[in-house]
């Protein structure tokens, strides 16, 4: 298949895919290799770009995806009638911090970390797929672990967690020392 091919190829299977899509998926529906898969999608955004479409390539984790270009937002919604979803809470806020810094991590450990509870919003959280159950851990009662979704990465513009800005020093330090006293009472 000749590398025009390919490109429209790959553009097609994004566009239908609708959600992100393993660049090794789409490497095997090409029937190529992963780097090559690459090349095509750094074409495909190259060309994207060039011509000021109203589509990007979203990279996601190792997945890519077509989706809008942020500066058509306003229209899109418009166009397709999508109320704007209500803002987070600071609450919602303070819980997906703590969760995207700690994953995978309890309720309990939220509500620790808080000192509240956290059983609403955690419930919110999961709902508008923020953060998912990923387990649980192999401790008395067996309670559930938290973890960031695609979602979470993808509404907050990160293409990965390692994007994450560092936590200040001082409550890098006071974490710390609250995880040495949650040991202790252990």
């Amino acid at each position: 298949m000749a590398m025009r091919e390919q490109l429209a190829a790959a553009e097609a299977i994004l566009f239908v895919a609708g959600e992100p899509l393993e660049l090794a998926r789409l490497a095997d529906a090409l029937e190529t290799e992963a780097a090559d898969a690459q090349v095509l999608i750094d074409e495909l955004q190259r060309h994207y770009d060039e011509t000021q479409s109203g589509l990007c390539i979203l990279r996601i984790d190792g997945k890519v995806q077509i989706c809008s270009r942020p500066a058509y937002a306003a229209e899109v919604r418009a166009a397709l009638e999508v109320k704007k979803n209500a803002p987070l809470s600071p609450a919602a806020f303070e819980v997906l911090a703590v969760v995207a810094y700690h994953q995978p991590v309890t309720k309990g450990y939220v509500e620790q970390v808080r000192g509240v509870d956290c059983n609403h919003v955690m419930n919110s959280l999961c709902q508008k797929s923020l953060i998912e159950e990923c387990g649980r851990m192999d401790l008395p009662g067996r309670p559930l672990l938290y973890r960031t979704t695609d979602t979470f990465l993808r509404c907050f513009c990160m293409a990965s967690l390692d994007e994450l800005p560092a936590l200040p020093q001082h409550l890098r330090k006071q974490i710390d020392e609250n995880e040495e006293e949650g040991d202790a009472a252990c």
